[in-house]
């Protein structure tokens, strides 16, 4: 017997899913130029917005829209800042489409680019990613880019090059299979992952328009620990072997020093085994920081709380009463209100 995952709705080619974080200035120049383009694709679509706990308007631009626009399916507005990732889950498992497309509000990426990335998807790609060919951001979050690229690169054991940028689409079927939800986060590395067939488009970047990112480096910091330790054993294994590497050079280095007359540093000063003992601990304190974050992330999984709490959504099309009851029972424990 033959298996295909079906989306829930098979007319609908793309669920549009946009995370909003103090967006009130922008959101009105990106739904337009948004809705703009994806009008003139001719295709199947819908909109999904998620509110990440903004205190300006812009839940309330989010109504407005959602009230005039019948392709705008669901807006949420959630409690607490529960960072971009989070706050795409409850729109991930609203999505009917055959893929989903992620794309942030913030005017930094240009909507006009779609239908570029979706050209591509027709291909039969599994995923179709933009990467910032001239990234418009401060140093410091390229350079946090950089080591944050290098280390999903190792994780995912693939080649994109900016895992960072939210422009991608994904194939439903692919991202359903991990059951994301308020205590399973969405989480694209693991996705990236399991596909077979990727591919990245250049695409435009600009500097930010309005306000400032909430991607702080704290922030940044934290996401490329989280993916340090879904590296898993890599990183042990690794030290392990440098460690067995050089225990090894010092056996060599004292059978030489038996059988011929020179030796490798013949002389060992204070200050050669000062920075050996540095190295070697700063080596066992970054393992320590890693087995910690590991430690602290299980103990948060373990208290069962979840990623973040609806505190409203506005649901058009209830048809599919199948998605809508799993979407309330998954969430039963973080929403304050039911569909209004």
């Amino acid at each position: 017997m033959t298996y295909n995952c079906q989306p829930v709705d098979p007319e609908i080619d793309f669920s549009i899913l946009i995370t909003c974080y103090f967006e009130e200035q922008s959101i009105h120049e990106f739904y337009a130029r948004l809705s703009a383009t994806l009008q003139s694709m001719k295709r199947r679509y819908e909109i999904i917005f998620v509110n990440d706990a903004s205190t300006d308007r812009t839940f309330e631009i989010l109504k407005e829209i959602f009230d005039k626009d019948p392709n705008v399916s669901s807006i949420i507005d959630l409690y607490k800042n529960a960072g971009q990732a989070n706050a795409a889950t409850p729109a991930i498992l609203l999505a009917r489409g055959k893929a989903m497309v992620l794309i942030d509000s913030d005017l930094q990426l240009d909507p006009e680019d779609l239908p570029m990335l979706i050209r591509k998807y027709d291909k039969g790609y599994d995923i179709v990613s933009g990467y910032r060919k001239n990234r418009q951001d401060p140093i410091f979050r390229k350079l946090a880019s950089i080591v944050a690229n290098m280390i999903m690169r190792k994780a995912s054991a693939s080649n994109f090059r900016d895992f960072g940028c939210t422009y991608k689409i994904y194939d439903s079927c692919l991202v359903r299979a991990f059951e994301f939800n308020a205590f399973n986060p969405w989480r694209p590395l693991p996705v990236i992952a399991h596909a077979r067939r990727i591919e990245e488009v250049p695409v435009n970047h600009h500097p930010r328009k309005y306000g400032k990112s909430g991607w702080t480096f704290q922030k940044l910091f934290s996401y490329n620990m989280e993916n340090l330790v879904n590296l898993s054993k890599q990183p042990f294994q690794i030290t392990g072997a440098l460690c067995l590497f050089f225990a090894l050079l010092f056996v060599v280095r004292i059978i030489i020093s038996y059988v011929f007359p020179f030796s490798i540093l013949p002389t060992i000063t204070s200050g050669l085994i000062l920075n050996v003992i540095l190295v070697c601990f700063l080596i066992l304190l970054s393992i320590l920081c890693a087995i910690g974050e590991f430690v602290i992330r299980n103990f948060i999984i373990l208290q069962n709380r979840p990623s973040y709490i609806i505190r409203k959504i506005f649901m058009k099309d209830k048809s599919n009463f199948h998605q809508f009851d799993q979407f309330i029972n998954t969430h039963k424990y973080c929403m304050r209100i039911g569909n209004e």
